[in-house]
């Protein structure tokens, strides 16, 4: 597994001198949030700060800062840009960007990397199970997300050939990854057979600290799941309320795999930012009691 972290590491192992350009105030419409950054070397570029005409003024901006360097004219580290988005520019988004851009030493690099592990360790978890046509599209979208995306199979070789950033699995007893899954997990049921989803839907939906849980599937499988669930699996019908299926929804009439993974990831990322939108109002509300006393 390729991750975003190995990725940073080797972009600044192998550039050579190059320049941090990090979005550090924000007014208005703007095409990036505070903090958004990107690395510009004299050839190439790790991340984005929106695009547009803001991001090739950065570029500019940050090259000519490495070219001094690499002529040892260090007289400037550190500049700023503030830019409004305006018609001056070329780009209509109505807001204002400070965009500070540093010259990367050791010291500084360090701290890249370790924010971006920081980051990769908190990121929610996606987990697929199933690995065939729908299972290989949907990994191959969730990998392009900022999401830690796992691919769980009975099958070795349905796990061939997955995206790098996607982590995979091989276990004869799926179920078991549904329960060792870390709270606030979205799960997305798609294996080769019903008996088995039905199975990892049932751990999934009995679980109160997802994020999603989704199926795919057709009405009458959906339907006979419910029965099953209700009269054999113990489960209840607040439970089965929470199952999405079939997975992105049934609005667009298309089966293609890589039409129902687009849709389904649309639909899993919404429920995570839900999720994680009520977790900070309710860590919010608590900290103002704590304030409070």
């Amino acid at each position: 597994m390729n991750s975003k972290v190995q990725s940073l590491k080797a972009f600044l192992a192998s550039v050579g001198r190059v320049a941090l350009v990090e979005v550090a105030g924000t007014k208005g419409s703007t095409p990036r949030e505070k903090g958004a950054f990107m690395l510009v070397s004299q050839t190439t570029i790790f991340g984005t700060i929106g695009g547009g005409q803001l991001e090739y003024m950065a570029i500019d901006k940050a090259r000519q800062m490495v070219a001094k360097e690499a002529c040892i004219e260090v007289d400037e580290i550190c500049a700023t840009l503030d830019v409004p988005l305006g018609p001056e520019i070329g780009q209509c988004c109505g807001g204002r960007v400070e965009v500070l851009i540093r010259l990367v030493d050791a010291t500084l690099a360090a701290e890249l990397v370790a924010a971006a592990e920081a980051e990769e360790a908190h990121l929610p978890h996606v987990y697929i199970f199933g690995g065939g046509h729908v299972g290989q599209a949907l990994a191959s979208t969730i990998a392009l997300l900022p999401v830690h995306g796992v691919v769980i199979e009975t099958r070795a070789e349905a796990l061939e050939g997955m995206p790098e950033t996607v982590e995979t699995r091989l276990t004869p007893m799926p179920e078991a990854e549904v329960r060792n899954a870390p709270a606030g997990t979205a799960f997305a049921i798609l294996t080769h057979d019903h008996a088995l989803d039905f199975l990892i839907v049932a751990e999934a939906l009995k679980r109160g600290d997802t994020a999603y849980v989704g199926m795919i599937g057709s009405k009458t499988k959906k339907a006979t799941f419910r029965n099953w669930f209700l009269k054999s699996a113990g489960g209840s019908q607040a439970e089965f309320a929470r199952l999405v299926s079939p997975i992105g929804g049934d609005a667009v009439k298309d089966k293609r795999p890589q039409v129902i993974a687009a849709l389904a990831a649309a639909e899993i990322m919404t429920a995570l930012v839900v999720q994680a939108a009520e977790s900070n109002a309710e860590h919010q509300v608590l900290q103002d009691k704590v304030l409070a006393g």
